[in-house]
């Protein structure tokens, strides 16, 4: 593996990794923006067709036709899943601090 082919693979991970957070993070938008919304339907499948197209022109458009670098891309693409995910759940309670248990117990 030369040089050159080091740095596209690198690039195409980097390029998925940015497309997952364009999906991911479109994905978290839409859903809060539905919950409040008069048509949620509208606003989820809008959004779908929306992320669907531009992840799929983006996996096409960097992979070419190397499929290591289609892999490369799926892998950064994960990658920004993990990320989003992490990033955008809700609150945890701190370690130490007792939640409300059950009503039946003493």
């Amino acid at each position: 593996m030369s040089i050159n082919e080091i740095i596209f693979m690198a690039l195409a991970g980097v390029a998925g990794t940015m497309l997952g957070a364009l999906f991911f993070v479109g994905l978290w938008w839409t859903l809060r923006r539905g919950l409040t919304s008069s048509r949620p339907a509208l606003w989820i499948f809008t959004s779908l067709l929306l992320r669907l197209s531009l992840t799929l022109a983006g996996f096409y458009w960097v992979a070419g036709d190397d499929w290591r670098r289609l892999l490369a891309c799926l892998l950064g693409f994960l990658l920004a899943r993990l990320l989003v995910t992490r990033l955008t759940r809700p609150g945890q309670p701190a370690a130490g601090i007792a939640t409300e248990e059950a009503s039946h117990a003493p």
